[in-house]
């Protein structure tokens, strides 16, 4: 009897994979795989025709993704995963795919791809829980724009997802929607159940396209608006001028000069508004 393969390449079913290298999901980790390989390709998909692109991704994991992501088309996949169990797993993928991925074993957080990487670049990931919020944050904040990337198209539970484009006056609006609006165009494109991992996680998950802009809509610098959104939302509930009286002795002035009302709270303050102050705070 022939072995199993899947329906968009000639490797294994992941299941098969799984159970060969031994690679249950790790919690500590953020671990959780998406078995259903078309339902990686869909997800691939989101991120358009990748065949004259690179593709950074973080956290394969066995690599359903990089299946994916491979069958679509894309140019090149740079895969960085810092657990060595899955390395074995990925460089079975690697030698069907000669020459058309990389794998890079290390933190996410520490390693730099560019070095690895030939423009245009996409990134694409089902990004680690525990390390997904603080990556898109650097990936929106570099100190030159346009960056290295032309897209982001991300995985994230469907809580952070709503986060990313809330609109101002919403529970959701926060830092990561100014940060993702200031310098991209983001939207929700696809969602998935728990079921659709192994093992479900408790909440559901998201998938969200960023385009990055040429320019950021309004002009500010980037440390200075990060510096204030997190002060703004880290205490939400307070008015401007008591959640952001660290930043400036004279914060009130400061408010007034980018036209904000020093009683208002983060919430009710738009992109335009947080990029007024802090070009004020800057100055």
């Amino acid at each position: 009897m022939a072995p199993a393969v899947s329906a968009i390449d000639d490797l294994r079913p992941l299941r098969e994979v799984i159970a060969a290298h031994g690679l249950r999901a790790k919690k500590s980790l953020g671990q959780n795989f998406l078995l259903d390989l078309n339902l990686t390709a869909k997800i691939a998909r989101q991120a358009g025709d990748l065949t004259a692109c690179d593709v950074l991704e973080i956290g394969p994991g066995p690599g359903g993704l990089t299946r994916g992501l491979l069958a679509e088309g894309a140019r090149k996949v740079l895969a960085v995963e810092k657990d060595v169990r899955c390395l074995p797993a990925l460089e079975e993928i690697a030698a069907a795919h000669p020459g058309r991925l990389q794998v890079v074993q290390g933190d996410a957080l520490r390693i730099d791809p560019l070095a690895h990487l030939t423009p245009p670049v996409r990134v694409v990931a089902n990004l680690p829980y525990n390390v997904g919020t603080e990556l898109l944050v650097r990936w929106l904040t570099p100190s030159d724009w346009p960056p290295f990337w032309q897209s982001l198209t991300l995985m994230f539970q469907r809580e952070v997802a709503q986060r990313i484009v809330a609109e101002p006056g919403s529970k959701a609006y926060g830092r990561l929607a100014v940060l993702a609006r200031w310098r991209a165009d983001a939207q929700i494109v696809m969602d998935l159940p728990p079921e659709a991992f192994t093992p479900p996680p408790k909440v559901s998950s998201a998938v969200i396209h960023l385009t990055a802009l040429p320019e950021p809509r309004y002009p500010a610098d980037p440390e200075v608006l990060q510096r204030v959104t997190a002060a703004a939302f880290n205490q939400r509930r307070k008015m401007l001028r008591a959640a952001l009286r660290g930043l400036a002795p004279n914060i009130v002035a400061v408010l007034q000069e980018a036209g904000i009302d020093p009683t208002a709270r983060a919430e009710t303050v738009s992109l335009e508004g947080f990029c007024a102050l802090a070009r004020a705070l800057a100055r």
